[in-house]
């Protein structure tokens, strides 16, 4: 992988690392929490096929990039849940649940982006 491919896929990790935490601010701001919730599942899905692709492409260091895949499916199974449930629920998953998977979605961006770093380094 050339350094410029491998430079590329880390500023595509910080990206999805700053879009997580821009669109939770968002939700809070404006209460849209089933539409933030529908626009993530849709945004992460061709992510996650994307990053599938990298891995069997060889351009991200396969161990960490199907880590930090894990951890984008947890965050949004958290963050997700969590706002779809106070919308047609009126209550939280579990108390945190939303901020964690947030949390947990920003590290799986950071991850995609080290692991494509590592890659340049091997």
């Amino acid at each position: 992988m050339s350094p410029a491919t491998g430079l590329l896929i880390a500023l595509a990790g910080l990206s999805g690392a700053l879009g997580v935490g821009l669109s939770a601010a968002a939700a809070h701001i404006t209460g849209g929490n089933l539409t933030t919730a529908a626009q993530f599942l849709l945004f992460h899905a061709p992510g996650l096929l994307a990053l599938a692709a990298l891995i069997a492409a060889g351009a991200v260091h396969p161990a960490l990039a199907q880590t930090a895949g894990y951890v984008l499916i947890l965050g949004l199974v958290l963050f997700c849940g969590d706002l779809s449930r106070r919308a047609f629920a009126g209550v939280a998953l579990f108390p945190r649940a939303a901020p964690m998977g947030g949390i947990l979605l920003m590290l799986g961006w950071v991850l995609v982006a080290v692991s494509a770093l590592l890659r340049l380094r091997s």
